[in-house]
């Protein structure tokens, strides 16, 4: 009778839903357990954190969105589902979003200082924890394949500028003209920023934060501290059906961001993690504040060490960032496919596939 009742509770374990929820503010995610009825694959995909408000996107815009992030989790998932691996379905779907205009990667990255897109990216292999990452490239169409090819095709993990376009080309990755990453809308918002800098260039910028407020916030110029122009990246985590996890991310950087600032996508451990002990990570938000707090890599330590669930070592390490003063947020999946969304700003661009093998897709808060 025991033993009858012990094979119930745990069949009952197996095959029912957790529904786990975020911190306050946050949202709740439905989770479901590994089980022979839930195969191993798991799939999730962020356009960037903070960058929208509810309302301030038209009808249109936000179906265009939509759209997008559900083609790109979509195409990921099927080639998961098609035997592909993890590492596969997260270059795909980066792919498709580094090709939109409507995203801060590839295609439609911001411009620095100089008027310059520099782009960065990087991805890494939970398997056996090869990396590879990219940083400060102009000419790359795709940098999330690029930072494959340095993990898979060199003995390094990171290359930038212009030697890692010299190892681009002999790998055959294709370049483009500068001009192809051009876009309005991203364009207009430099030249706003630098009118406001040159009205300000007389003031002496304020050391200290006279209000409680962050003060690098108090540094920046009134366009340059909107959401959109300080990140926004795009990034993607996988389990394939080996038990394999695989992350990525990319991103075009700050708006105006000056002397060759690099944030924390291309860094391994701070903006992507992998692991097949723990999770899968990508992050996307104030990239300074999650290289000193390595919050990838905290993700996966707090399930390595404390056993913490992945929704909530998501919670915790975002809380961390937001005591130091910055914002973003991340996506995860843990190695039985649960997966753990948080964010401590006005919104995400996310989409996901659920239980049921259905796309999800998510802005707001």
């Amino acid at each position: 009778m025991k033993k009858s009742l012990s094979f119930l509770l745990i069949s009952l374990l197996l095959i029912t839903p957790i529904a786990t929820f975020g911190q306050k503010g946050g949202f709740a995610e439905v989770k479901q357990l590994q089980s022979p009825q839930n195969p191993r694959l798991g799939f999730v995909i962020h356009g960037g954190a903070g960058v929208i408000k509810k309302g301030s996107l038209s009808p249109e815009k936000e179906l265009e969105y939509r759209k997008q992030l559900e083609a790109a989790v979509v195409a990921g998932y099927k080639a998961l589902q098609a035997g592909k691996s993890s590492l596969d379905a997260v270059e795909i779907a980066i792919r498709m979003l580094e090709d939109s205009p409507l995203f801060n990667a590839g295609k439609g990255a911001v411009f620095n200082h100089d008027g310059i897109n520099e782009l960065d990216s990087s991805i890494m292999n939970g398997k056996d924890l090869s990396a590879g990452a990219v940083a400060g490239v102009h000419r790359v169409k795709n940098p999330i394949s690029l930072a494959r090819a340095v993990m898979e095709k060199s003995p390094h993990v990171m290359m930038v500028g212009d030697g890692a376009e010299k190892f681009a080309a002999e790998q055959k990755i294709e370049l483009v003209d500068p001009k192809y990453f051009f876009t309005q809308e991203r364009f207009d918002a430099l030249q706003k920023i630098l009118k406001e800098e040159k009205e300000k260039e007389n003031q002496k910028p304020k050391l200290q934060s006279l209000n409680g407020e962050n003060p690098l916030l108090e540094r920046m110029t009134e366009t340059q501290r909107l959401s959109e122009n300080r990140f926004g990246t795009v990034g993607a985590v996988a389990l394939d059906k080996n038990g394999n996890l695989a992350a990525g991310t990319s991103t075009g950087g700050m708006t105006n961001k000056k002397f060759g600032r690099v944030g924390d996508a291309p860094i391994i451990g701070a903006g992507t993690f992998a692991d097949n002990e723990t999770c899968a990570v990508s992050a996307t938000g104030w990239g300074e504040y999650f290289i000193r707090l390595g919050v990838a890599r905290d993700i996966s330590t707090q399930m390595q060490y404390r056993a913490a669930p992945v929704q909530q070592a998501a919670d915790a390490a975002l809380e961390k960032v937001k005591k130091l003063g910055g914002d973003g947020g991340v996506i995860a999946i843990d190695k039985f496919g649960n997966i753990g969304i948080s964010f401590n700003s006005e919104g995400m661009y996310r989409a996901y596939i659920d239980a049921n093998g259905k796309p999800v897709v998510e802005i707001y808060k």
